[in-house]
């Protein structure tokens, strides 16, 4: 027989099959597009604001996105493996020390601003594999800096000129 945790494992990978969810953490502002169903049509509505918090318990993941609207705050906790969630799309990431951003309530304006963090990028991808250094590789590289240096050396008399 299976348990319960087999049976919810089962289902979360089921749905991470069928639609991506972006990785996201509180402090984040993301936008979630949330199917709503009036009478016979569907159509898809979009609620952006911060990640305040997220609850990772398997098939009963939550997270909980605020925003402002005409100067009233507005909390939403979505199901994160719902059937409502059309899509989440990640808008930036923000800068927190905390894994629940309660206190972003009592705050307003300026105040309760988050700051983005910015990702470094290094000009080396790990992806890559470096090519095989051969004699002939390494002698074509060598001949390459004199011409180089030639071709500088007929610019700089023109660029006085």
């Amino acid at each position: 027989m299976k348990t319960i945790e087999e049976i919810n494992l089962h289902n979360v990978k089921k749905i991470l099959a069928e639609k991506k969810i972006p990785e996201f953490f509180p402090g984040d502002v993301v936008k979630v597009g949330v199917r709503i169903t009036e009478g016979k049509k569907e159509r898809i509505q979009y609620f952006e604001g911060v990640c305040i918090a997220k609850k990772n318990r398997d098939i009963n993941s939550s997270f909980t996105v605020r925003k402002i609207s005409f100067g009233e705050g507005v909390e939403r906790t979505f199901p994160l493996y719902g059937t409502l969630i059309d899509t989440i799309t990640l808008i930036r990431s923000g800068k927190v020390r905390r894994a629940k951003l309660y206190y972003l309530r009592d705050r307003t304006g300026k105040s309760a601003r988050i700051a983005e963090k910015i990702k470094k990028k290094i000009g080396i991808e790990v992806d890559v594999k470096p090519k095989t250094v051969s004699k002939e590789t390494v002698v074509e590289s060598e001949s390459k800096p004199e011409t180089l240096q030639a071709e500088t050396k007929k610019e700089s008399p023109e660029e006085k000129k």
